[in-house]
């Protein structure tokens, strides 16, 4: 069985939808990541500018939950 390749990238011999593949896993990655608070996490320690740690994930929690505290509830 012959795959079809995309007209551009047809000497590499991958196929037409090994692209669409990698951006479809690539955004599943990213909704995960905010969903777990990863991307959060990440963009805390590049605000504060501190490395990865107990303490810095210490601080995260706290100022991510001073904020949750601080929204009005619905209903």
């Amino acid at each position: 069985m012959k795959v079809r390749t995309d007209p551009k990238i047809r000497g590499r011999g991958r196929p037409r939808y090994t692209n669409w593949l990698r951006e479809l896993a690539d955004v599943f990655v990213r909704v995960i990541r905010e969903i777990f608070d990863e991307s959060a996490y990440a963009r805390f320690l590049s605000r504060t500018q501190t490395q990865s740690s107990p303490q810095a994930y210490a601080a995260f929690r706290r100022e991510n939950e001073l904020l949750k505290a601080r929204r009005p509830r619905c209903c």
